[in-house]
């Protein structure tokens, strides 16, 4: 078989873009899909053809595996790539590939079948002689066999899910009179999120850490591994950073941990880009077998940049059939990769959207992106817009310019968690390599603030007295009268900041002088540069990674806003659906009571009332899409 003519990607997003890419590098025709939600965006963009397959909804489009098959038939295309996420682990789709005569690149159906389900997956690798994690894999398991298990086992235990994964269904259990309910909880989300509620039963490994070794199979029998990633930075067994080498390993515990992920992907016949991911005690430096995702990784690129190989294109090869023609591949290089994700980590990390006002990507470090000016990120799928990648000769030098990549990156429009991953990656055990997956969790009190300096209110009103209000002198806002200024006042989120000449007074606080000016496009406040943008009465300032989206009035409003009383607005904590109304216009409402239940990417939040009163407005019915801060209702004080 010879390379491919034409491939079609069968996803979205940053992997779409990275995947069409590579596709264009070797000359390959790539075929887009889409849905109603990305019908403008970048991997349509960049794809030689498009193809619509549904409207927003994944499950209509995505995740549609007929759709995508028409498509694949409909365009000429030889291959399917998944990508990943959607359907690249569904052995339907592969099988629906295979028998419309499309090569799916990926793994064989019988290896996705074998890995997909956690206990056999571990069942396979132990007769092949990989170390698991001790427990119980039996399938078919009832909750009286789990309650056996766990005290042969030991407490702490770990109930997870068979199907599945990303952390749903998963339960930590530190004492027995805790287990029943915990077994019920983990069995119920488990059957809501994977129509499967067979448990398996681990201890728990104290002080873990995160590490996944890249193998890579030919279909001549060759399995070869590139190292590993520590991917231990997490939040609810989400990563949120990773790099490769890790710090933990040794020489020798890095072959022998490469040694058991070629056994494992070797006992399923393995053939494309895999992960072998192993929990590894940090204390005693055993390693145990946790699962094999049979696709690429988020994550990929940090082996990328640390061994110079490209998984891509080796996927497209050895799925053309050529064989690997390499042994195991060293780690040269330090790499280290942050994503980059639409949500206010100071909100409990809530998802956000709106829409690309201003983009800056740093161009000296890798970015796989699907971002673009005029971009609107709406609440229809995973809330990660880009990765950031960097690397260096030596482990400092790559975290540096991660942090530094990270200063310059500018997303106005939409909030992200890019302090989150400077704080993150600043924090003295990181950078010591002093890593285990509770670490966030301990500290996130200290890498979380919302707070914004006065300096920010201060440029917010002096860019309103830059804007252009026309030539008559009665019309602008600067203070200008006969004589000399007067102060101009502003509300900027609440806070009064008042204005004359280059005098600048925040709130109570001293007097300040600051000049500002408009410089290549940036905003200039005394010796610092902003990116900024303005929507409506909104405006975005950005610096150093950090970006802040200020509500302004003039003192003019301000009259009417303190008129208002203290009427309270019920808002969206974040774009999504409205799954449920509890009140309705004229009920008494207490504070804290649950009013609504908005939905986002799988995630719920209850929204309460703000304070005791009547809801003189209720805004929205169930069903209806909602943007972040959105008012849903309006809570009034009762009437004396």
């Amino acid at each position: 078989m010879g390379m491919f003519d034409s491939v079609l990607v069968a996803n979205r997003g940053e992997i779409a873009v990275r995947v069409i890419r590579a596709l264009r590098r070797f000359g390959i025709r790539s075929v887009a899909v889409y849905s109603d939600a990305d019908a403008d965006a970048l991997h349509v963009r960049l794809a030689d053809v498009a193809v619509r397959i549904g409207p927003a909804a994944a499950r209509e489009s995505y995740l549609a595996a007929e759709r995508i098959i028409d498509a694949a038939r409909e365009t000429g295309a030889q291959a399917v790539h998944p990508g990943y996420g959607f359907l690249a682990e569904n052995t339907e789709f592969a099988r629906a590939c295979e028998k419309a005569g499309l090569v799916f690149i990926g793994p064989p159906v019988e290896a996705i079948d074998a890995m997909g389900d956690k206990i056999r997956a571990k069942l396979t690798v132990r007769a092949a002689g990989v170390p698991v994690v001790p427990g119980r894999t039996e399938a078919g398991m009832t909750d009286d066999d789990l309650v056996d298990a766990a005290a042969e086992i030991g407490f702490p235990v770990l109930l997870k899910p068979s199907a599945g994964g990303g952390g749903k269904g998963m339960r930590l259990v530190h004492e027995d009179s805790a287990l029943r309910d915990a077994i019920e909880s983990a069995r119920r989300e488990a059957r809501g999120s994977f129509g499967d509620d067979t448990l398996l039963i681990e201890r728990f490994i104290t002080n873990p850490r995160h590490i996944e070794i890249q193998v890579l199979g030919d279909a001549h029998g060759t399995v070869v591994h590139l190292g590993e990633r520590e991917c231990s930075l997490q939040r609810r067994h989400q990563k949120i950073i990773e790099e490769a080498p890790s710090p933990l390993l040794t020489p020798e515990t890095r072959a022998a941990m490469g040694r058991a992920a070629v056994d494992a992907a070797k006992s399923v016949g393995y053939v494309g880009a895999g992960t072998v991911e192993f929990i590894v005690d940090g204390t005693t430096g055993d390693y145990f077998f946790m699962e094999m995702n049979t696709r690429l990784q988020v994550e990929h690129p940090v082996t990328e940049l640390a061994t110079g190989v490209d998984l891509v294109e080796w996927q497209l090869r050895v799925a053309a059939g050529e064989p690997l023609g390499m042994g195991d591949v060293p780690l040269t290089k330090f790499a280290v990769e942050a994503r980059v994700y639409a949500e206010d980590p100071a909100r409990g990390f809530l998802p956000t959207g709106g829409t690309v006002l201003a983009l800056h990507e740093p161009q000296d470090v890798r970015v796989d992106s699907a971002l673009r000016l005029g971009l609107t990120v709406g609440s229809d799928y995973d809330p990660m817009l880009a990765k950031i990648i960097a690397h260096g000769d030596t482990r400092a030098e790559a975290l540096r310019r991660l942090d530094s990549a990270l200063g310059r990156t500018v997303i106005l429009g939409v909030t992200t968690n890019i302090p989150f991953l400077r704080s993150l990656l600043r924090d003295e055990d990181v950078r010591a390599g002093n890593l285990d997956t509770g670490l966030v969790e301990r500290k996130l009190e200290s890498l979380t603030y919302n707070e914004i300096p006065d300096e920010v209110y201060a440029a917010a009103a002096l860019e309103r007295q830059l804007a252009p209000r026309g030539d008559d002198p009665w019309e602008r806002t600067g203070g200008w009268r006969i004589g000399e200024h007067a102060w101009t006042t502003w509300r900027v989120d609440d806070v009064d900041v008042r204005v004359r000449g280059d005098e600048v007074v925040v709130g109570e606080a001293e007097p300040i002088r600051l000049t500002a000016s408009v410089d290549g496009g940036e905003l200039v406040v005394g010796t610092r540069r902003y990116a900024f943008a303005r929507s409506g009465n909104v405006l975005w300032l950005g610096a150093d990674g950090r970006t802040w989206a200020l509500t302004e009035t003039e003192r003019s409003a301000i009259a009417a806003h303190d008129n208002a009383g203290s009427a309270g607005p019920v808002t969206s904590p974040m774009p999504g659906t409205v799954l449920v109304v509890r009140a309705e216009q004229g009920d008494h409402v207490t504070a804290g009571q649950a009013l609504f239940v908005v939905e986002a990417m799988k995630m719920e939040h209850t929204v309460t009332a703000p304070s005791d009163g009547v809801l003189a407005e209720v805004n929205v019915r169930a069903g209806q899409q909602v943007a972040l801060d959105e008012p849903l209702a309006v809570v009034v004080p009762h009437q004396e």
